[in-house]
């Protein structure tokens, strides 16, 4: 069978694509091995959210008498109701990116896709069977998975990868987290809050490093106020899983400590699928496990796209989902705009959440810009103290000399939510004069942008 585009993959960059190039009335299909939706969908970014939920009704029934009301009896978490909850969003999920897929008339290839010569594809089902396809074009859009690392090798019970984490049947009593980058500390702070006795190693000066350096410290000041152990400039050297508990060999500033823990967390980043899918047959370039592509995701190789995780670029589901539209959008022949991932946003959902997008003001300062700098305190907003959420601030940092608004660091409840006012701003070339003046809801989280931009210019007026 012929199509105008087969797809490799349906995660959030490849059944987006689909749809998009479905829209522009392409014939399209899409060739899944597993889960529908992909790993975001089945086994990241949607259950995940699901279990923070779940921690986060049981923190504030734990907490209720703070807010006047009386729960009798003890409050007590029940994981396999959580985790049970939590399949039941992720597969309520896929199912409707399958009705997605059949509105849309794509075709729903099941079986593993590799690449040959000559633009075609061919499916291997589960039986071993194997059918080849043609198509005009070809997106790779395989993903990645849980990176596993020779002193930390994961065995699925004792040393655990995501997937393991978020399908226990038990709560152990202690965990080891190592990695702090967004998988991490969501993890770290779910397990945290269900009473587990919680060890967050991080290998850089900060957790959360690639975000601001003060939002880092502010959540880790958080985490350790919840009592979880937080290790910064630490490496895990070994992890001897021999007896009862893991005994975890932590290098640090002052020398290796051993921390015993039922369950060690692998949360050290992703690596890509690009294994056996007929890359180097067809003579694809890759660099470093990624797959070399120009700005509009075509390969060295006519007819061969690549997006998501497995190109270079932020590891984040809503940039597949944009390089998908971009690219497909650019096969069809439109006037298509690059995307500009300097304004990609980033957000942690821990509590406080973490968000951000752009630069902060040490790499705007060693990018050579004179910059303003505003910053708001959660602790003066109205809907913060009222809320009982007062954890936070908001941070802009403009250009001094034109007022370019260079970047925007967020940590507190619900940021993740505000992060899109600043990359729509940014998108449009808004000043801060222009946030300033722009009316902003009174009580809300979110004035707090206007009031950090106000204090950039010496204008805010509740600080």
């Amino acid at each position: 069978m012929k199509y105008d585009i087969i797809i490799i993959g349906s995660g959030p960059g490849g059944y987006v694509a689909a749809i998009r190039a479905s829209q522009l009335g392409k014939k399209v299909a899409v060739v899944e091995k597993s889960e529908i939706g992909g790993i975001c969908l089945n086994w990241g970014c949607i259950p995940t959210k699901a279990l923070l939920k779940s921690a986060q009704v049981f923190n504030y029934a734990k907490h209720a008498a703070d807010y006047g009301v009386k729960i009798e009896g003890e409050v007590t978490p029940d994981l396999t109701d959580m985790v049970k909850r939590s399949r039941g969003v992720a597969d309520g999920m896929s199912k409707g990116v399958q009705y997605l897929l059949k509105k849309n008339k794509i075709d729903l290839i099941n079986g593993f896709g590799k690449l040959l010569k000559g633009k075609k594809v061919e499916v291997t089902n589960t039986d071993g069977k194997s059918t080849i396809f043609d198509a005009d074009s070809i997106i790779i859009a395989t993903g990645a998975r849980s990176k596993q690392l020779p002193n930390m090798p994961q065995d699925g019970k004792k040393i655990i990868g995501y997937r393991e984490a978020l399908t226990l049947d038990k709560l152990p009593e202690s965990m080891v987290v190592v990695g702090s980058g967004a998988i991490g500390s969501e993890f770290a702070y779910f397990y945290n809050s269900l009473g587990v006795k919680v060890t967050l190693v991080e290998f850089l000066p900060t957790i959360v490093p690639l975000e601001d350096e003060e939002v880092g410290k502010t959540l880790a000041r958080s985490f350790k106020k919840a009592k979880m152990k937080v290790m910064v400039g630490s490496a895990v050297e070994s992890v001897d899983t021999k007896g009862k508990k893991c005994k975890v060999s932590i290098k640090t500033k002052k020398g290796v400590e051993v921390v015993e823990a039922d369950i060690v967390l692998s949360a050290v980043g992703v690596e890509t699928n690009l294994e056996g899918i007929g890359l180097e047959e067809v003579g694809v370039k890759i660099e470093k496990g990624k797959v070399l592509v120009d700005d509009f995701y075509k390969t060295n190789i006519d007819g061969v796209y690549a997006i998501g995780d497995i190109v270079h670029g932020p590891a984040l589901a809503h940039v597949a989902s944009h390089e998908g539209i971009t690219c497909v959008e650019k096969i069809s022949g439109m006037d298509v705009e690059s995307i500009d991932y300097g304004n990609i946003p980033a957000c942690t959902y821990t509590s406080p959440e973490v968000a951000s997008v752009g630069m902060t003001d040490k790499q705007a300062t060693e990018a050579g810009f004179e910059i303003k700098v505003g910053k708001f305190p959660f602790t003066a907003s109205g809907k913060a103290s009222a809320a009982g959420k007062k954890d936070g601030f908001i941070k802009v940092v403009f250009d001094a000399k034109y007022g370019e608004w260079l970047g925007c660091q967020m940590i507190g409840e619900n940021v993740t939510e505000m992060i899109a006012e600043v990359v729509v701003a940014r998108k449009l070339e808004t000043t801060g004069h222009e946030i300033i003046k722009s009316v902003h809801p009174h009580p809300t989280m979110s004035e707090a942008v206007m009031e950090a931009v106000a204090a950039a210019y010496d204008e805010v007026i509740h600080i």
